[in-house]
């Protein structure tokens, strides 16, 4: 006879979906940690947090004296780029373990965006005005100070001049045909991102990650964490669909391709996996 009481622990899926439910009290470097559930399933979030925390423990007691933003900033970046050692993942820029905050804690090397959460949970516990950066390329922090704005590149640690942004976003520029009358100013690259739209760019690196090593199972449960986040993002019904058809899942490749077909305002994609619809429906017969 089942209990009136269900104690069981949620699913991975099932606690993320309660971590993104609501933009207003996101908790980044949670959702961000629960992410690793997938490749971990025996990870313990609250330990990763708990680490965390010591770590702003430490970098607060450094702290307990300046008052001045500036000082506090260069306290946090001096603690956590020479002291503790945390930077990018030059020789394997691409190993997924990247994209794991719990690796990222372990080794000290990850890539800029999740290098940036960590970064990111530290300063504001240090009640610094920080906030990430949807940096075409490659993810910045930025820190508001009374007397202006910080930019650095979470990567090298390195404060990042205006002359230093422009010269790395002409390569993006130019692919974009974003020059002369179509030019826009550096400061509109620098506008904050919000927790959702943080937690996409790591879960859409993972997915570049497992599509070109077509790992079709792995991308399968990125895809089912992008959802949860991005409900409306009807792409990612479409990847997730193909996927599902490169696993030989037709009914669910089906399904999830027609939700695109549905939504898409593109006529050459819609009659494409249309196309492709119909030749999984003649497989399953």
């Amino acid at each position: 006879m089942p209990s009136a009481f269900d104690f069981s622990a949620p699913t991975p899926l099932g606690y993320f979906a309660t971590l993104v439910a609501d933009d207003e009290n996101l908790p980044l470097f949670e959702a961000a940690t629960a992410i690793a559930l997938d490749e971990y399933p025996d990870l313990d979030v609250q330990q990763v947090l708990g680490d965390v925390d010591q770590l702003l423990a430490r970098v607060k007691r450094r702290c307990q004296d300046l008052a001045d933003p500036l000082q506090r900033l260069r306290a946090l970046n001096q603690f956590f780029f020479r002291d503790m050692g945390f930077g990018g993942n030059v020789n394997n820029y691409y190993d997924p373990d990247n994209s794991y905050l719990n690796a990222v804690l372990r080794t000290r090397r990850g890539i800029p965006i999740t290098l940036a959460i960590l970064w990111l949970e530290l300063a504001q516990g240090l009640g610094l005005k920080a906030r990430g950066i949807n940096f075409p390329g490659h993810f910045m922090v930025k820190v508001n100070l009374p007397d202006g704005q910080v930019v650095i590149d979470p990567f090298s640690g390195q404060s990042l001049s205006r002359e230093d942004l422009s010269e790395r976003l002409e390569p993006y520029k130019r692919r974009n045909g974003l020059v002369d009358d179509f030019d826009v100013p550096v400061g509109l690259y620098l506008q904050a991102a919000n927790p959702r739209d943080i937690l996409g760019r790591v879960l859409r690196n993972l997915k570049e990650l497992h599509r070109t090593q077509e790992d079709w199972l792995r991308l399968i449960a990125v895809q089912d964490r992008l959802l949860i986040l991005l409900p409306e993002a009807w792409v990612e019904y479409r990847d997730r669909g193909l996927a599902w058809a490169e696993m030989g899942e037709a009914r669910l490749a089906v399904a999830d391709l027609e939700v695109f077909v549905g939504h898409t305002d593109d006529p050459q994609e819609r009659d494409a996996i249309q196309t492709r619809v119909r030749e999984l429906r003649r497989a399953l017969g």
